[in-house]
C-alpha cells in the first residue's frame, strides 16, 4: 500500500518512523515552518527533518482544505492516509480520497477526551487509565469508528509530559497492527458510544492559571496535567502594587490548613501552603517572571512572604 502520513507534533515521531521503515511512504503532510522561541526565524517541524533525511517528499500547505493542497495530495495517489497530531481539520474530500482508509492515531480512549488536549484532560479529570485509539476518520471531531485500542494505567505522579512520551512509544505498535489489518481487509469498525463522549479543547497559556476556589486535589492534578505545556501560574501582590506572576511546577502536595481561597496558611523552607476551595496545596518550586526556577528555600531568601498573604488570578481579578 502507498501510505501518506500527516502529522506535526513530536508525539507522532515514533509512529512516523515506523511507517517510513515498514511501508511504501509516498509523502508527509505537515504544518508550515513556524517561528519558535524568541527568534523570528521559522523552524521546521522535527518530523519534516526526519522525512527529508529519509528522502520522503514533504508538503506543507497553510490550509489543507484549499484546492491546490488537495490536488497535490491527490497527485500522490495514496492508498492509505495515516494522521497523528497534524493540527488541522481535514475536509470530507480528503477523508474520502484514499481507497483503503483515512485513519487517525488519537491519544485517548475514545469517545472519552475527544479533541486536542486529551493528554491533559485525562490527568486533570483523575482518570485511572488512558491509551491509544486507532480510528477511521469521519467529518466530526474524533467521531469515527474505532479499529482498535490499547490501554495503559495512569501513574500517581503522571504529568502531561510523561504521558505524552508513553503514548508516543505505545502508538507505533498499535498503528502497525491496524495497518496490517487494513491491508488484509480484516480491520474492525466499532461505532463510538456518544453517551460517553467528552471534549478536550485546545489549550493556550491562559488555561494554566490556577483558580484557588477549586479543591486542592483538582489543582494538584491540573499542575501535573499542564506540565510542561501550557504550564500553571498564579500571582501575588508584588512591589509597588504590581502583581508578581509565579509559574508553579510539580510535584505539589495536598497539605493541611484552612483559610480563604488563595490565602497563604503556612510558610517554611520546604514549601508554602495555600488554602483552596477545599483543603490546601503545598508548593515546592516556582519561577517568577524574568527569573529562574527555584526551590522554595531559594525563593523565600529573595521574597518575603507572610501567612495571610493572598494569591489571586490575574485573569479573574484579585480573589
Amino acid at each position: 500500500m502507498r501510505v501518506l502520513f500527516m502529522g506535526t507534533g513530536e508525539i507522532a515521531l515514533p509512529s512516523f518512523r515506523m511507517v517510513a521503515d515498514e511501508h511504501v511512504t509516498i509523502g508527509l503532510v505537515t504544518q508550515p515552518d513556524r517561528p519558535v522561541g524568541r527568534s523570528s526565524k521559522p523552524r521546521p517541524p522535527r518530523i519534516k527533518e526526519l522525512a527529508l533525511e529519509a528522502g520522503i517528499p514533504v508538503l506543507q500547505p497553510e490550509r489543507v482544505r484549499r484546492r491546490e493542497a488537495l490536488d497535490e495530495i491527490a497527485a500522490l495517489a495514496p492508498d492509505l492516509i495515516v494522521v497523528m497530531a497534524y493540527g488541522q481539520i481535514l475536509p470530507k474530500e480528503l477523508l474520502e480520497m484514499p481507497p483503503r482508509a483515512c485513519i487517525n492515531v488519537h491519544a485517548s480512549l475514545l469517545p472519552r477526551h475527544r479533541g486536542a488536549s486529551c493528554l491533559q484532560a485525562a490527568i486533570e479529570a483523575g482518570d485511572q487509565e488512558s491509551g491509544v485509539t486507532i480510528m477511521h476518520m469521519a467529518e466530526g471531531l474524533d467521531t469515527g469508528d474505532i479499529i482498535l485500542q490499547q490501554r495503559i494505567p495512569l501513574l500517581p505522579a503522571e504529568t502531561g509530559g510523561s504521558l505524552h512520551d508513553r503514548i508516543a512509544q505505545l502508538s507505533p505498535g498499535c498503528l502497525r497492527e491496524a495497518v496490517n489489518a487494513i491491508r488484509e481487509g480484516s480491520e474492525e469498525r466499532i461505532p463510538q458510544d456518544e453517551r460517553f463522549a467528552t471534549y478536550a479543547p485546545k489549550l493556550d497559556r491562559a488555561d494554566g492559571e490556577l483558580d484557588w476556589s477549586m479543591p486542592a486535589r483538582h489543582l494538584e492534578r491540573r499542575i501535573r496535567a499542564n506540565d510542561p505545556w501550557p504550564g500553571t501560574f498564579t500571582a501575588l501582590p508584588g512591589e509597588h502594587g504590581r502583581p508578581l506572576r509565579l509559574k508553579v511546577f510539580p510535584p505539589v502536595a495536598i497539605a493541611e490548613g484552612e483559610g480563604g481561597s488563595g490565602e497563604l496558611v503556612a510558610v517554611d523552607t520546604d514549601g508554602i501552603s495555600i488554602a483552596c476551595g477545599g483543603g490546601a496545596l503545598q508548593l515546592g518550586e516556582v519561577q517568577a517572571d524574568g527569573g529562574r526556577r527555584l526551590g522554595m528555600r531559594e525563593f523565600l531568601a529573595g521574597h518575603r512572604l507572610l501567612v495571610g498573604d493572598r494569591f489571586f488570578s490575574l485573569e479573574r481579578g484579585r480573589e
